[in-house]
């Protein structure tokens, strides 16, 4: 089970840090114990057999003294970090997208059914936070660095099944993590490698983009679930900065006019989008400081993290709460 944040004077560093390998050095043991990260994010180089990935999570807990979080991104098809033969192969949203306008209830238990299926794989490797589901919205200039990971086309549809999976973790006790919010859809460009610019008018995007979210927040489970914001820039709501980095976006959009309250993380502030704002430890001031309560740094590069670990706050106190309040639901929900 999660820990709470109990040292509100004394919060943890407002990162969740990739590692490097199967086993931790003994470098990153000695790093991760000083600077007491949120918590860490596994990849397919982290994830050999079951043993080896609980002994892992069990070391990383050990590190920062606390049942830190663990995040994954296991959605199905080509984002899958447990991989086959030791864990199961798991079809991409698209297929459930498509599943669901075949056969409305069908479709949607068969969601329920894979995702169980995927949290009960996550629990017994230990791992606590999954960042799924992808809420964006399939356009036709889509770029295919989402494509089948995004449900379908139609916002309702992408809500529901976006509910469906978020309500089907929580009860296996793992958090998810909505993204790419406020809407990655439009995007005609990968941010793994280069910053995207949306043209759209918010008014098209309160209608479309926005819509999956704020249905989610709407339903009871919603302060347990996290976000992630895009590294995207739209134009209509701020045209210089990308939604990560973006005060305008995050305060006035994501938390006033979409809703959200829960924890804000960063995507990755390794990508290609960021690469013109400086060195890892700049984007990750850049970012806490436009408001996200903790940012992702994923490849495991020592000289990275440390850049990261010398910019980057403590969580703030709204952090804190966010976290906590979320930790508490699904302790509650799984007791």
């Amino acid at each position: 089970m999660l820990s709470r944040i109990e040292d509100e004077e004394n919060p943890p560093l407002a990162v969740i840090f990739g590692i490097s390998g199967e086993k931790l050095t003994s470098e990153e043991k000695t790093f991760f114990a000083q600077v007491n990260p949120l918590g860490f994010i596994l990849f397919a180089r982290n994830c050999l057999e079951p043993g080896q990935v609980k002994s892992l999570v069990a070391e990383l807990h050990k590190c920062v003294g606390r049942e830190a979080p663990v995040l994954i991104d296991q959605e199905g098809g080509r984002v899958q970090r447990l991989k086959p033969p030791h864990w199961k192969a798991h079809p991409a949203a698209r297929k459930f997208g498509e599943a669901f306008q075949r056969d409305f209830a069908k479709g949607r238990a068969a969601l329920k059914d894979n995702t169980a299926s995927i949290a009960a794989e996550l629990a017994d490797a230990g791992i606590s936070v999954n960042c799924a589901p992808v809420l964006d919205i399939l356009y036709p200039e889509t770029h295919d660095a989402i494509g089948d990971r995004a449900f379908s086309a139609d916002p309702e549809m992408n809500a529901a099944l976006g509910s469906a999976v978020c309500e089907a973790y929580l009860d296996a006790g793992i958090i998810p993590v909505m993204k790419h919010i406020p809407g990655q859809g439009r995007a005609a460009q990968d941010s793994h490698k280069d910053l995207p610019a949306v043209e759209a008018s918010l008014e098209d995007m309160r209608q479309t983009d926005f819509l999956p979210f704020k249905r989610i927040l709407s339903k009871a489970f919603s302060e347990a679930v996290w976000g992630m914001v895009s590294h995207i820039v739209y134009k209509a709501l701020d045209d210089r900065a990308p939604a990560s980095c973006s005060r305008k976006v995050i305060y006035d959009t994501i938390r006033k006019d979409i809703g959200f309250k829960g924890l804000l993380l960063s995507d990755d502030i390794g990508m290609g989008a960021l690469e013109s704002m400086g060195d890892a430890g700049i984007r990750a001031e850049k970012a806490l400081r436009a408001g996200c309560d903790v940012v992702l740094h994923c490849n495991g590069k020592m000289d990275e993290m440390r850049q990261v670990a010398a910019r980057a706050q403590k969580m703030t106190n709204e952090a804190v709460m966010r976290y906590n309040r979320s930790v508490a639901w699904v302790s509650r929900n799984v007791s």
